[in-house]
């Protein structure tokens, strides 16, 4: 899938047809597990200042069984970071199948509420809510979405990312 088609680049072409004056930059990397977000963002934020944080990651850690309490504290690091430097942070929550057994699958699917309730952050229930389940929308290796699923994705974040901005043009109004 070419870049210019994710689900990011149509989330910049929607900020910019409805005025808003944000410049997204994806720095994530396919196939990357929340270790390597956490080791990546304090020169990106250092990097490009950002006003808004999305994170969206684990779903790999999930594929690779990889410990819930690892996730949790790397997602936390980021979080943290992220806030620290001043930008507002959106979290993409996941689910993942029960390859790896019920407790684990609903160990995993708690931290992102559970963070989002910490940090009292805007949180997107399920990142992939209206993909997963539809064969149709995933490439043929059965993992990465196709470019049909890209506008759905966009939709789940903009559910939550718009209120956001929503609110927070409404708050720069009454300040003027």
């Amino acid at each position: 899938m070419d870049s210019g088609q994710s689900w990011v680049a149509m989330l910049q072409a929607r900020l910019e047809a409805e005025g808003y004056g944000y410049r997204v930059v994806n720095a994530s990397i396919s196939g990357d597990t929340s270790s390597g977000g956490l080791s990546r963002i304090t020169r990106q934020l250092s990097l490009h200042q950002p006003e808004i944080v999305i994170i969206e990651l684990g779903g790999n850690d999930g594929l690779r069984g990889l410990p819930v309490e690892t996730l949790y504290s790397n997602l936390d690091g980021m979080i943290t970071q992220a806030q620290d430097s001043g930008a507002a942070v959106v979290l993409a929550g996941m689910l993942i199948p029960p390859n790896y057994g019920v407790d684990y699958a609903d160990e995993f699917a708690a931290v992102y509420p559970k963070l989002a309730e910490k940090y009292d952050l805007a949180l997107i229930p399920f990142f992939m809510d209206g993909v997963a389940l539809d064969y149709s929308l995933f490439q043929q290796d059965g993992i990465h979405p196709t470019v049909a699923a890209q506008s759905i994705l966009l939709k789940n974040v903009w559910d939550v990312l718009g209120d956001m901005l929503s609110a927070k043009h409404a708050e720069q109004l009454v300040k003027q």
